[in-house]
């Protein structure tokens, strides 16, 4: 993310930090940045799926710090990718990456991938935790940036972009945020930080005017400009220290580009010596694209601090994309996901590859069914009588443009939405009136949408109704067809989540039934126990690669309706990838592995429930 090469260029220079101790005060945290960063913890394991538990209390440890330095946390989320879709090319490049990283992971080399259901469990985190947090319509950065400066207080982040932005209180890199070393002084605790100051980094330009930072960053390369179109600029020019283009090194011509700007004072004049050596018919449209991309670290109209102290977020480019108010609102404060806003502004979504069978068509596709009515719903448009004859005439369901794995390519499909049963087709269904429509309803959409009656789910527990009835729908649409032990460990899984909730999660001054207790302390020796073969089972993990694709969808379109099922707690190990693999594993050899909760009634009796629901 940010300006092409910043991050590593400033970082081997030490001297644009100050030393910072963090404690009493406001903190805006860039919440992409914050997930991502506690994702990559070194003893992750990122070929199965995703460990959400452990995550979440890693996102638990890191609030309370902050709690214990008396520092007041604001998070702020990324929405969609905007009206403009400017970033595209970006986005399809970081997809492309992320496939590679899928795909070494899935043939046992290293690196990292952020699990599918991340985001979701991070959001929900912070909800459990009380963390003040907010989803913008779009990229966060300016309205980070201006909230920051409202209150005079830093920014923390990964993004080199901050290092553009003027910001009062300085830019926090999270890799320099030592806040699992937060010690104790004479003034109370504080998390040992460095701050970036752009002040020391124009001063080390000769005086560089911090108002072209923007204009570097436009011409260095970033998120939305690459540098093709300011070639012939950059093979003509003579930049200070003999840097010129080519094979000079990324950080040569940054430096050589920061002394050449230092010797104006202000962006205009420089965009004007930048144009002269640019063709006469190509200079309009390239200032058009400088001036345009400058914006990108301007003031943002959108005042977050509104949103923090009475819950309003008002956005003029949400409300020129005609996105109903309760949307807007919904995705605000984290209940619609940002797939949401793009299906419904862009009618175009990434679907995050993971470490699944790259000879197999994308897990993905198990869950199409339930995109397809999501974009139904998201697409449809209230009609008047008038014009409802046309409509029949021309039949046409809208579509849908979908970035997605085919092979080991990211590939563009086209997807059209669902026709909507009959009695889901009036108006009470357009957007902007679905929640006027009786929760009843909405439930019934939801549940024939995954094949399930009510009916069947209603001897589980509210809360793991939905990962049930998705179980189902799994069940049904995976292919190849899910194995009985493959199911048997999922569900396994599922009850070990609940086992651990209710023995250590729940009211700590009610202490858990002993046979609980027993049967907790028993599977925790048994997860101690070293496994004499603990393969990777490429096959097995393609089927819960499937499983989370369908879950998040199910997630999804929950959301939309309105949440007509309870949803589900990411973050109380609904889903453990390490452990659903091992139980797969112990199950083919040891089928007595599927006793291993016995000793606490409740939770056997959950099981055979769970089991009896999906299998019937």
């Amino acid at each position: 993310m940010g300006v092409q090469g910043l991050t590593g260029f400033v970082e081997e220079r030490g001297v644009f930090f100050t030393e910072l101790r963090v404690r009493d005060t406001k903190l805006v945290i860039d919440g992409s940045s914050l997930y991502h960063r506690l994702a990559f913890a070194p003893d992750a394991d990122f070929r199965r799926g995703g460990d959400y538990g452990d995550f979440a209390a890693a996102v638990r440890d890191f609030f309370g710090v902050l709690r214990a330095c008396d520092v007041a946390p604001f998070v702020v989320l990324d929405g969609g990718r905007g009206a403009e879709d400017r970033k595209l090319a970006t986005l399809r490049g970081r997809a492309a990456e992320q496939l590679r990283a899928a795909h070494g992971l899935s043939r046992g080399a290293g690196g990292c991938l952020v699990p599918l259901l991340t985001r979701e469990a991070f959001v929900q985190a912070l909800g459990r935790l009380g963390v003040p947090f907010v989803q913008c319509f779009a990229e966060a950065d300016r309205e980070i940036a201006g909230l920051a400066n409202r209150w005079g207080c830093p920014v923390l982040s990964l993004d080199s972009d901050f290092c553009v932005f003027d910001l009062a209180g300085g830019y926090c890199p999270l890799s320099h945020f030592q806040w699992q070393s937060a010690a104790a002084g004479p003034h109370g605790c504080y998390v040992p930080a460095r701050c970036f100051s752009a002040d020391r980094f124009c001063r080390h330009f000769g005086h560089l005017s911090k108002g072209l930072l923007p204009l570097f960053a436009v011409m260095n390369g970033n998120d939305y400009i690459g540098l093709e179109a300011l070639e012939a600029f950059f093979s003509k020019v003579r930049l200070p220290r003999g840097c010129a283009a080519g094979k000079g090194g990324k950080h040569l011509r940054l430096q050589g580009l920061l002394n050449w700007l230092a010797q104006f004072a202000e962006p205009a004049e420089a965009v004007d010596n930048v144009l002269k050596y640019l063709k006469k018919h190509q200079r309009e449209e390239i200032r058009e694209l400088l001036c345009t991309s400058m914006e990108d670290y301007a003031p943002s109209d959108v005042n977050l601090e509104d949103f923090f102290q009475n819950g309003s977020y008002e956005c003029e480019a949400a409300r020129k994309a005609d996105v109903p108010e309760w949307v807007l609102d919904a995705l605000a404060k984290g209940k619609l996901a940002p797939f949401i806003i793009n299906a419904l502004v862009l009618r175009s979504t990434f679907l995050r590859v993971q470490v699944e069978n790259m000879q197999r068509p994308s897990a993905h596709s198990a869950a199409l069914p339930i995109r397809q009515v999501i974009y139904g719903l998201l697409l449809r448009v209230s009609h008047s009588t008038e014009d409802a004859s046309s409509i029949k005439q021309t039949n046409e369901l809208p579509i849908v443009c979908e970035f997605d794995r085919c092979q080991k390519t990211v590939k563009k499909t086209f997807v059209q939405a669902a026709s909507l049963l009959p009695d889901f087709c009036d108006d009470r269904f357009s957007l902007d009136k679905l929640m006027e429509v009786p929760m009843s309803c909405r439930q019934i959409l939801l549940l024939e949408t995954l094949g399930v009656k009510m009916s069947c789910l209603e001897p589980i527990p509210s809360h793991l109704q939905l990962p049930i009835a998705v179980t189902c729908y799994w069940i049904h649409c995976s292919e190849p067809k899910v194995k009985l032990n493959q199911l048997k460990a999922l569900l396994l899984m599922i009850v070990s989540g609940e086992l651990q909730r209710i023995t250590n999660d729940l009211d700590p001054t009610v202490p858990p039934a002993e046979d609980d207790s027993v049967a907790y302390n028993e599977f925790l020796k048994w997860k101690e126990k070293k496994l004499q073969k603990n393969d990777f089972d490429l096959d097995a993990a393609h089927s819960y690669c499937q499983w989370q694709c369908c879950l998040q969808m199910g997630l999804y379109l929950n959301q939309i309706l309105g949440t007509p099922l309870s949803e589900p707690d990411l973050s109380s190990r609904l889903f453990t990838g390490t452990l659903v693999h091992r139980l797969y594993q112990e199950l083919k050899s040891a089928p007595s592995v599927e006793n291993l909760f016995i000793l606490s009634p409740k939770m056997a009796q959950l099981y055979l429930i769970l089991l009896n629901t999906v299998e019937s």
